[in-house]
């Protein structure tokens, strides 16, 4: 399986934060409805040159010939995905039954409050289990609580080391690559989110990218065994020192002086650490933890998987910050 890394921290990052929005600004056209319904509704009109309050046309009647998934259904996936956005607007123009049984096609037209933003059209194919949809080249789950099944999954599976609260409820897991840039990056977000959401608990799980970075599996495996040597303080501490000295790792022998340096501020025996990442146990325990994030559909790092819910971590923190507080408050976690 071919894994990338996030190459920015603006709008292609946030374009999976949810949904893949389409601008109409860069469409040809909407494609056609399958045969037999109605013609698929246009784009609403672009915004005028002085901003108004959009008001998006009503929709039309005829243009929802699929009883499933409901207007209410997608409203609440939408609010889920978008209502930390407070002048995000939308309407569902569009719910049509596709060639293929089960399978229907949604239409839903979105802007901002103030008529400032274009007005732009997302569509998507909603899967007959209810559970998922189509968007673009994604598979996105689906349903009026989209992230509950990842987030249980997380709490199970997530054993990576951890600081923060010791609940549960309200979960972040960073899914990362010593070896990466960009999660170097996205390190002082982390450490912010652990200074402003003190009821977090913030998990690292390690996602080497291997094709990459060479030197990734090597860094993650000492790391499994910091942790496992040393407990959580001992892993964030060598963790912040394997990221500072990031240049270090392009090398197999500079690897090894950078993470043996990590390893002395933790004050752990570099030939200890060194035998526990080369065990067969260990190399399991990081593969396992490339599996996770590859079930969870992680195509990139640095990901953070918010109560299920996963975001590039190295978005603005204003941003990344604005997430986390609104999806506690959607699973009622009182900060």
């Amino acid at each position: 399986m071919t894994r990338l890394y996030a190459r920015t921290a603006g709008a292609a990052a946030l374009a999976i934060l949810s949904l893949t929005v389409l601008h109409a600004s860069a469409q040809t056209e909407v494609p056609a409805a399958p045969a037999q319904t109605p013609a698929t509704p246009s784009a609403p009109a672009p915004a005028s040159p002085t901003p108004e309050a959009l008001v998006f046309p009503k929709p039309n009647p005829e243009f929802f010939t699929a009883t499933t998934p409901t207007i209410d259904t997608i409203n609440a996936f939408l609010e889920a995905s978008w209502g930390y956005e407070e002048n995000r607007i939308w309407q569902v123009e569009a719910v049509l039954k596709t060639a293929v049984d089960g399978v229907s096609k949604v239409i839903v037209y979105i802007g901002d409050k103030s008529g400032k933003e274009k007005p732009t059209v997302l569509q998507f194919f909603a899967m007959p289990d209810g559970k998922h949809i189509i968007t673009g080249n994604d598979i996105v789950a689906f349903g009026d609580k989209p992230y509950a099944d990842f987030r249980a999954r997380l709490q199970q599976e997530a054993t990576g080391p951890a600081r923060g609260a010791v609940s549960k409820d309200l979960e972040l897991v960073e899914f990362a690559d010593f070896q990466c840039p960009h999660c170097k990056e996205a390190q002082a977000n982390m450490d912010k989110l652990v200074a402003d959401f003190p009821k977090a608990r913030i998990v690292f799980q390690n996602d080497p990218i291997a094709s990459l970075h060479p030197q990734a599996n090597k860094a993650a495996a000492y790391g499994v065994c910091v942790a496992k040597m040393g407990g959580s303080t001992a892993f964030f501490n060598f963790a912040a020192d394997v990221f500072n000295g990031q240049d270090g790792l392009a090398t197999p022998d500079g690897a090894t002086m950078t993470l043996n340096s990590a390893l002395a501020k933790a004050s752990l025996d570099p030939g200890k650490v060194a035998a526990c990442a080369d065990s067969a146990e260990t190399k399991a325990q990081v593969d396992a933890s490339v599996k996770l994030a590859s079930d969870l559909g992680i195509g990139q790092v640095p990901t953070l998987v918010i109560n299920g819910r996963e975001v590039p971590a190295n978005v603005p923190y204003d941003t990344l910050k604005k997430i986390v507080a609104y999806q506690a408050k959607l699973d009622g976690v009182t900060m």
